[in-house]
């Protein structure tokens, strides 16, 4: 009978579309891999899948495709292993779950509450170890698609059929500035603010698009949007006066109180940053989805849902 080792095994093959992602995903070599899917082909008297002649959109070589009596087996595959997850849970505290977990951040909740979760999960799950990897929502995004990471807080939600979404936390976007940046008249409208260096987040981002299009015209020049990846080169950036930041001011809230940045008063209304704790759903969720949960009552405790 297929034991539980190698219907695993079989699932990630399915689900990547390659031996070599599988590996990589479960620890193990690649022939090991081969070895345990021949096996159960063998047993089952089947062919499960059948090698393509494309890479995978991961570039995890090439693709591997299921055959109809694979797809059957996925199906029966998937329910087996989530009713392991589920018996583990019910039957094991969280002190007993171990292993690594990849998780994808992007920097603005690395500088509001990511400490007291990272505080609060270490508590939680003493056994886990959180590989955590810092960087823009479309890498988070890549990352999570090709199962490089297993839960990320980035903008969302995630659309796509297998991820899993839970609200997370929003932050209000602002203008601020140096009180040595020359201003006019507050509050300032936005001719004043298209005169200025606008300095914010990758212009690839929905907030800069969003901002951008609310600052264009048909007949006035286009914003000067210094677009940054990096949070504290934005910060930097401010403090020496080079133009307006727009940012969370949750995310300046020492150089507000220092008095070395000021929130600036406009007329336009900066669009709002929405993230969401997203992760591939799948028969071995269940940490993912744990932590996924208990970041949301972390960022509900700072006041930031």
């Amino acid at each position: 009978m297929a034991d539980l080792r190698s219907l695993e095994i079989f699932f990630w093959v399915a689900r990547l579309r390659s031996f070599r992602g599988a590996a990589d995903r479960l620890n193990t070599t690649q022939p090991a891999v081969s070895q345990r899917i021949a096996a159960l082909e063998a047993e089952l008297g089947v062919r499960l899948l059948e090698r393509g002649g494309r890479t995978t959109p991961a570039g995890t070589g090439r693709g591997v495709v299921t055959t109809a009596q694979g797809r059957r087996l996925l199906d029966y595959a998937e329910r087996m292993l989530r009713l392991r997850t589920e018996m583990l849970e019910a039957v094991a505290g969280p002190g007993a779950v171990g292993g690594v977990l990849r998780l994808g951040v992007a920097e603005t909740i690395v500088h509001t509450w990511l400490a007291r979760f990272i505080e609060r999960a270490h508590a939680l799950y003493p056994a886990v170890t959180l590989d955590i990897e810092v960087d823009v929502t479309h890498a988070l995004r890549g990352a999570l698609a090709s199962h490089a990471i297993d839960l990320a807080f980035l903008m969302g939600p995630l659309v796509e059929a297998e991820m899993a979404n839970l609200p997370l936390c929003r932050y209000p976007l602002a203008f601020a500035a140096s009180p040595k940046l020359g201003l006019p008249a507050e509050p300032l409208d936005r001719d004043a603010v298209l005169a200025l260096p606008i300095i914010t987040y990758p212009r690839s981002t929905a907030p800069t698009i969003a901002l951008s299009a609310a600052l264009r015209s048909a007949d006035g020049p286009a914003p000067r949007v210094f677009g940054n990846a990096s949070l504290a080169t934005i910060v930097r950036m401010t403090l020496d006066g080079i133009g307006l930041s727009v940012i969370p001011p949750a995310v300046v809230a020492r150089e507000l109180a220092e008095g070395t940045l000021r929130l600036v008063e406009t007329t336009l209304a900066p669009p709002e940053l929405a993230f969401t704790a997203s992760w591939p759903s799948g028969p071995d969720d269940a940490l993912a989805r744990r932590l996924a949960e208990l970041a949301v009552q972390v960022a509900t405790e700072a006041g930031h849902r």
